[in-house]
């Protein structure tokens, strides 16, 4: 956000803060050095495990989010859209980086994922010990396909795998250094199965689909090159021992308030739609993922070279809070409404502005405008429709006509109208003219011009005396205006020229899409268009003071 100083406000008077120039103030998300140097190493990892890949880039990208974070990712999609592929590319990010893939089915056993079990242990030292080197324990990046279809035994073992990285071995405890957990699956887990625990622990759910873009179909079909083939040079790949450095700095990257606002009302937004009556079903979030959240938006904001968390980063939350695929569209919608309307502002007064504006329009109104009430008289409706001819004594038959016929008649011309009797049927058909006083109808009947009035009512009605104001008073509002004018433009000046630090690379982040940064933008936007509204209402106060008819 942008740093703010004392000084005196144009609007009241006192002490307020206001944004220091841009050249004077602190920013702790700017990008250092180091944190550059992060970037563009991570940028280039990425450019080289997407390489080749069409409309692949985006499950890559979390999927090597997660490894960094320490978390896990789920990969919901039909057979043959590159699952598996995902997977094969994140373990080329790895210096020297095993992986284990295994294809789930219900006959599955724990030797199959975890090892077999040592019959040299078993006969030498009694101890029952599975050989895992080659296997999911002794893995860096792990990809299993059909999850759902394990049992209980490789879940319970899995459980304890994906949330403390450690794996029973007989009677030891071994430590993993599993970087990247990817599990995938054509279908969610069935209700009633048990499988919600172990659903749980995926922290990133990504829903893949066939390629969509015809360009990108036809080149994917005819490309010949090796998708499977490591492409990142072996400087670029990460070290163990960078992983552990890493780890360390992140948990050192701020939350500004902004985020943690942005995940409270979130969280809020979610209850409350929890709580709405419907056949949806809730979206159970509980306070484990939370953190495990703010774990992950720490590791993208160290990723992309920053020191604190920015709202960009907040979108990765869409990834993390669906159960079911028909949950997304309001999720994305709870977390980008929550964005655009608590995202960064400018440091503008917007309720004193409104205030004094608003005081300054009542003060001018009250002063240049009289209102009195007065009774007048307004045309009575006999019908539905109708008004009544006064006289009884007309020459011709009938007593009332349509309002409607009565308003498209002038001074000027005749016009033929009907005339209607007690029953509202036609007695007459008769030119007519409006009379020249008000409420008054002349009609010609045997060549004689008949003049007659219309039922009236006494109404109430408020009229405006325009008062022209003393010449001191114009001058004390001509002084306000011009001070609040002043402040309106230095402010909407800032909002072009300044603004937070975090909007200045937006479009930059490495795992969220550069088009959602509108969003973001969006409440800064919204501030312009109010200080446009505040400048269009002061000329239109400047002239209810200047201009007298």
């Amino acid at each position: 956000m942008v740093m703010k100083s004392e000084s005196r406000d144009p609007l009241n008077g006192s002490s307020q803060a206001v944004p220091i120039p841009p050249g004077e103030q602190e920013n702790p998300s700017s990008l250092n050095p180091e944190g550059q140097r992060i970037r563009e190493r991570v940028s280039h990892m990425l450019e080289a495990l997407c390489d080749r890949l069409y409309e692949r880039e985006e499950p890559v990208k979390l999927a090597l989010l997660s490894a960094i974070a320490g978390e896990s990712i789920f990969l919901l999609g039909v057979p043959g859209i590159g699952k598996s592929l995902v997977a094969r590319r994140l373990k080329y990010a790895f210096r020297d980086g095993k992986s284990f893939e295994y294809l789930m089915s219900k006959f599955s056993t724990p030797d199959e994922i975890f090892g077999p079990i040592s019959i040299k242990k078993l006969k030498e030292e009694d101890k029952f010990e599975r050989k895992t080197d080659q296997y999911l324990p002794g893995a860096n990046v792990v990809f299993l396909d059909e999850i759902w279809k394990s049992g209980p035994a490789i879940q319970n073992a899995l459980l304890t795998i994906l949330n403390e990285k450690i794996y029973r071995n007989g009677d030891q405890e071994m430590h993993v250094d599993i970087k990247g957990i990817i599990t995938a699956s054509n279908e969610l887990p069935p209700e009633g199965s048990g499988l919600e625990p172990l659903w749980d622990r995926f922290l990133i759910r990504y829903h893949m689909h066939g390629i969509q873009e015809k360009r990108n179909f036809l080149q994917m079909i005819v490309a010949t090159e090796d998708v499977y083939e490591d492409t990142l040079e072996t400087q670029g790949k990460l070290s163990h021992v960078e992983i552990d450095e890493w780890d360390a700095s992140i948990n050192q990257v701020e939350m500004p308030p902004e985020v943690l606002n942005t995940i409270q009302v979130v969280r809020q937004k979610i209850e409350e739609y929890n709580g709405r009556s419907g056949t949806h079903k809730p979206i159970q979030i509980y306070d484990r993922r939370w953190k495990k959240i703010v774990r992950l938006l720490r590791t993208s904001a160290f990723l992309n070279g920053r020191s604190q968390v920015d709202l960009m980063d907040c979108f990765l939350m869409v990834h993390c809070l669906w159960h079911e695929p028909n949950q997304v569209e309001e999720i994305q919608d709870i977390v980008a409404e929550t964005i655009r309307k608590h995202g960064y502002t400018m440091a503008v007064q917007m309720s004193m502005l409104r205030k004094e504006v608003e005081a300054l329009a009542k003060e001018v109104d009250e002063e240049t405008r009289i209102q009195r009430k007065m009774l007048v008289d307004r045309l009575a409706l006999a019908h539905d429709g109708f008004v009544d001819l006064l006289s009884q004594d007309k020459p011709f038959e009938g007593q009332f006509i349509k309002l409607d016929d009565y308003r498209q008649l002038t001074r000027s011309e005749w016009q033929v109208v009907s005339v209607y009797g007690d029953d509202l049927k036609p007695r007459n058909r008769l030119k007519a003219r409006r009379g020249f006083d008000e409420n008054v109808i002349d009609f010609e009947y045997n060549a004689e011009s008949i003049s007659l009035g219309l039922r009236t009512e006494k109404v109430e009605k408020i009229e405006t005396i325009v008062k022209n104001p003393h010449k001191l008073l114009t001058e004390h509002w001509e002084e306000r205006v011009q001070t609040l004018s002043t402040y309106v433009e230095q402010q909407l000046e800032r909002t072009e020229s300044e603004g937070p630090d975090e909007l200045n690379h937006l479009t930059e982040n490495l795992f969220v899409p550069a088009h959602l940064s509108k969003i973001v933008r969006s409440n800064l936007e919204e501030v312009k268009q109010a200080l446009v509204r505040f400048k269009l209402r002061l000329e239109k106060i400047q002239h209810a003071y200047t201009h007298f008819e």
